[in-house]
């Protein structure tokens, strides 16, 4: 399989109050916006990755998907989202993997795992060889 582009596809219950709360309260870019003017689907950018937020659900989601979004300081981020009311379900806590993750939910209750890679974690080096001589 040659992947070209994914994304992350949401189905909320109440498309506004989804879109208000990843664009405006977590503060999300809009990619792109399509469909028609009462309903319209956006596409978030998530760093490398995009969070399509369109159409609407009636199912609850399951608690099989996360989302887990890497930001600079996760301490900085808490006390912006505790200020604006987003509902913290775990505070943020280094984890025996050595990443710093909060835990809190979409208004659907999609779990967002906010996470921070502390500089001293394996994730930060290079885990490369030393160059070929010659090259």
């Amino acid at each position: 399989m040659e992947v070209l582009s994914s994304r992350v596809l949401l189905r909320p219950a109440d498309l506004g109050r989804s879109h208000r709360f990843y664009r405006d309260t977590l503060g999300l870019a809009v990619y792109r916006e399509f469909g028609s003017p009462e309903a319209p689907g956006l596409v978030f950018f998530l760093a490398n990755g995009l969070l399509e937020v369109s159409g609407q659900a009636t199912d609850p989601p399951g608690e099989r998907i996360a989302l887990w979004i890497q930001v600079r300081d996760v301490h900085a981020e808490h006390r912006r989202l505790v200020e604006v009311g987003v509902p913290i379900l775990r505070e943020p806590r280094r984890e025996a993997w050595g990443l710093v993750e909060l835990w809190i939910a979409d208004p659907d209750g999609v779990r967002i795992v906010v996470v921070e890679i502390p500089d001293d974690h394996p994730l930060r080096r290079d885990h490369r060889g030393p160059p070929a001589p010659g090259r």
